[in-house]
């Protein structure tokens, strides 16, 4: 992701990764058959609506055509990587010897440690050169707060999510990361959202709202159910 947002700029690569719920869902219900068809249709297209409005009115903003493709492609990438990560962790904490949340949270945190030492020699250095004490001090300052609140804490919250919820819903609520990702792109970069990102953001947030209403609704027994309870 940090390489695709070099490349592509804040707002693209959260939008390409925002299409993992819709997929991820869909991967899952196929799975778990959580939700019927039907009652997932309408969640589902909203999100996925709501990204290619988003997508469209960013990606035409933006003139380096090579830049974003390379991007898009980092991106991708994520998204794959990222799918793969939400149906392996639903897998371990719903199995029967799951493990503590805690534990299993911590184990993850010490992988990422160790597989990111692999990209050192791609990190550049010039900061300690360049920057000054107070510089120096704020970028540390930042790194141990995103690496408690934006890794640890949210793995955790995930954890905890996929414990707790079919990963059909579980993952259409990863569309908060995409909606949290494009404000924090904008107020980065300067300039308010357009109409249409707005629009697409706020269908993504419909979508998910729907979805959890889906969820929330108790199911009907199947038919199979019911003549079994009718024979008894």
């Amino acid at each position: 992701m940090a390489f695709a947002v070099q490349l592509a700029g804040a707002a693209v690569p959260p939008v390409i990764v925002g299409t993992m719920p819709v997929f991820l869902a869909i991967i899952a219900n196929i799975r778990d058959r959580s939700a019927p068809w039907q009652a997932l249709a309408l969640p589902l297209v909203l999100i996925a609506i709501g990204v290619v409005i988003v997508n469209a009115a960013t990606v035409s903003a933006v003139a380096d055509t090579a830049s974003i493709l390379l991007g898009t492609l980092a991106s991708s990438v994520a998204l794959a990587i990222w799918i793969a990560y939400g149906l392996a962790n639903a897998a371990v904490m719903r199995s029967a010897d799951a493990p503590d949340g805690l534990q299993w949270t911590g184990l993850q945190g010490i992988d990422a440690a160790v597989g990111s030492l692999l990209l050192l020699p791609l990190a550049s250095f010039d900061l300690a050169d360049t920057a000054s004490v107070s510089e120096a001090t704020r970028f540390v300052g930042w790194a141990l707060v995103m690496g408690l609140a934006g890794s640890w804490l949210a793995t955790w919250c995930w954890v905890v999510a996929s414990r707790r919820l079919p990963l059909a819903l579980a993952a259409q609520l990863i569309v908060a990361e995409t909606v949290f990702g494009l404000a924090y792109g904008f107020m980065f970069e300067g300039p308010p959202p357009s109409p249409a990102e707005a629009i697409g953001a706020a269908m993504q947030v419909a979508g998910v709202c729907s979805a959890i209403a889906v969820f929330s609704k108790p199911r009907a027994p199947s038919s199979m159910s019911q003549k079994s309870v009718a024979q008894v």
